[in-house]
């Protein structure tokens, strides 16, 4: 190996260890990367390569699909159309979870499909409440939907739209290539997408209910339909008469609910509780009336639990104020600070209770947590501290169905915008020197700004800025590993692995899924695909295998991540609403991943034979 390739594999080291353990933002990584690639010299096919992330068509792309699904959203287009899909459930769960697909696929085909997560969430919090259904039971398979939706059509996923365009700067660079130089179509992946649906669907239906965990959001207990209960919490004091008596005991002649017992570090769920005798300092979160809520604290000698404002604590003035729960969204400003350092209360009048992560609640000493994207605020606040916060987009309120400013006139132009960018991209895709995606997609932001559609301040703070930094990042990454032929080393060691050229492709090809599947556990799909494109086309050339079957293969096998709440930021956006841990990933993600990773190999070949370039 060349002194180059070592000093990029150490960047890339670097790099992939950053983002992992998030020491730094993403967003810091990234820039980083782009430093390194700038300072070292012969890395890149000359110096403006280092910025050719900002200017490629990918990005650009998926800047302005960010914008037109924030549009459509904002018009209240596909939240009506959720409402009343989720009332047609008739309150079974087959039936939600089926009519919330029905939702979600086609939305996740053609739009971004995080802010759909992001507005689906309250929805069926909302409707997990009037039937009585564990939120448990349908978030994780929200997220996988949305995910087997962006498979289905080149735009339906970043990933796709960076290969792509990926591949069409090889080809038109490459001699003997031209032909490729349009890359794929928008309906390219369509066939291998709705097998993969028609799997992911049949095995959600089948066996979510035993596989997914029986928990609900605290936000998700209290219903909204009497509207004169309220939830706080309570802390169990030194001399307190409800020491050493059981939960059953205690709360067998009051019209109080227990929804919660806190111990320490640890939640206890009500069925598990009744037995159990209260100790001192244990909290309870309970739900009642202020005057019921009052009267107990009177008998019980019992307090208000603490609350966080910025960097004190104070005690809870009231009850007359709501709670709710904020998840910290993946690209969120609110990632790495601690919880007084939000200054949450300065800014919207919220005070902070508890930090849930990982499905354990931490009570204490949160003033000094650093806090991540997936972690759950357990916040306190009046209507408009949270319509505030909510309207910051920084965390996704979960209290009840969103009550964001819609603009319901403007719906029908927007879903025409849409619907001229996709028929446009489809028509044109195969025409030589017609608009790009990108292009259509441009034009169509131009149209829902002009027409006031959407703000231009809310326009911007659609951008995430977290994925379009590490296209940024990952794409002259992609070309550092191409000029200075890294890509022949990583196409050796793997030739090594699978025993040489000569190996039977179907499993070559089945190897190169599973390897694509497992980064994409660890690390971001945009930078697992951005890794393995120069490796499969070099793979591809020196076997002989059909290059667009490998091409596939990293599309959707670091798309369709389900194994774990890292690898697509729609899994971590539902974990703390659903109480998740990394163990229900794992238990339902896991086999999926195995039915995806045989399916790839079974079909792939036949819509992309793999010998056809030979």
């Amino acid at each position: 190996m060349e002194f180059s390739q070592y000093i990029l594999l150490a960047i890339i080291a670097l790099g992939g260890f950053l983002y992992v353990s998030q020491i730094l933002a993403i967003e810091t990584t990234s820039i980083l990367i782009i430093a390194c690639l700038a300072l070292v010299p012969g890395l890149l096919d000359g110096p403006e390569a280092v910025f050719s992330g900002f200017a490629n068509e990918a990005t650009l792309t998926i800047a302005s699909m960010f914008v037109l699904s924030r549009a459509l959203i904002r018009t209240g287009a596909l939240e009506f159309l959720a409402i009343r899909m989720g009332r047609a459930a008739a309150g079974s769960l087959p039936q939600l979870l089926l009519l919330t697909a029905l939702v979600v696929v086609p939305s996740s085909a053609f739009l971004n499909n995080t802010p759909i997560v992001i507005m689906m969430v309250p929805i069926l919090l909302s409707l997990c409440r009037q039937f009585e259904i564990k939120p448990s039971k349908v978030l994780i398979p929200l997220s996988f939907f949305s995910i087997l939706g962006g498979t289905c059509t080149l735009m339906g996923t970043s990933t796709n739209i960076l290969v792509n365009s990926l591949y069409r700067n090889f080809a038109a660079k490459t001699e003997g290539f031209e032909m490729y130089a349009n890359g794929f179509s928008l309906f390219s992946f369509s066939q291998m997408g709705l097998i993969y649906l028609a799997i992911g669907v049949v095995f959600i239906l089948m066996f979510s209910r035993r596989l997914l965990p029986e928990r609900s959001s605290l936000s998700g207990m209290a219903h909204p339909e009497r509207k004169a209960a309220f939830v706080t919490e309570i802390v169990v004091p030194e001399g307190s008469p409800l020491v050493g008596r059981t939960v059953s005991e205690v709360f067998s002649d009051t019209d109080l609910t227990i929804l919660e017992l806190v111990r320490g570090e640890e939640i206890i769920l009500p069925a598990s509780a009744g037995e159990l005798a209260l100790l001192v300092d244990d909290a309870l979160i309970i739900e009642g009336r202020p005057q019921e809520i009052d009267s107990f604290l009177t008998k019980s000698q019992a307090a208000l639990a603490s609350v966080v404002e910025d960097d004190t604590r104070v005690p809870m003035k009231t009850v007359e104020m709501k709670l709710a729960e904020a998840v910290v969204l993946p690209d969120s400003p609110f990632e790495g600070r601690t919880v007084s350092g939000l200054r949450l209360n300065a800014h919207y009048g919220v005070k902070v209770m508890a930090v849930q992560r990982h499905g354990r609640q931490h009570l204490y000493h949160i003033r000094r947590m650093r806090v991540h994207a997936g972690d759950v605020l357990l916040i306190q606040a009046d209507d408009a501290g949270l319509n505030e916060l909510r309207e910051s987009e920084a965390v996704l309120v979960v209290e009840e169905v969103d009550q964001t400013r819609v603009n319901k006139r403007k719906a029908p132009l927007v879903m025409l915008t849409l619907l001229g960018v996709v028929a446009a991209a489809a028509l044109t895709s195969s025409t030589p020197g017609a608009p790009s995606l990108a292009h259509l997609a441009i034009m169509g932001v131009a149209l829902v700004l002009v027409t006031r559609c959407i703000r231009v301040d809310e326009a911007l703070r659609s951008l995430d800025t977290t994925v379009l930094l590490l296209l940024a990042a990952a794409i002259p990454l992609a070309g550092a590993i191409h000029h200075t032929r890294l890509d022949s080393v990583g196409v050796e060691g793997i030739l090594g692995l699978v025993g040489g050229a000569d190996v039977n492709p179907y499993i070559f090809l089945s190897v190169f899924y599973l390897l694509t599947s497992v980064l994409t556990t660890f690390l971001s799909n945009s930078a697992v695909a951005v890794l393995l494109f120069p490796i499969a086309m070099g793979l591809a050339q020196e076997t002989g295998i059909n290059h667009e079957s490998l091409l596939v293969a990293i599309c959707f096998g670091a798309s369709a991540s389900f194994a774990s709440p890292l690898g697509y930021q729609t899994n971590l956006i539902v974990m703390g609403p659903g109480g998740y841990t990394f163990r229900d990933y794992l238990k339902i993600g896991l086999p999926l991943n195995l039915l995806m990773w045989a399916a790839a190999t079974v079909f792939i070949p036949l819509f992309w034979p793999l010998k056809e370039t030979a």
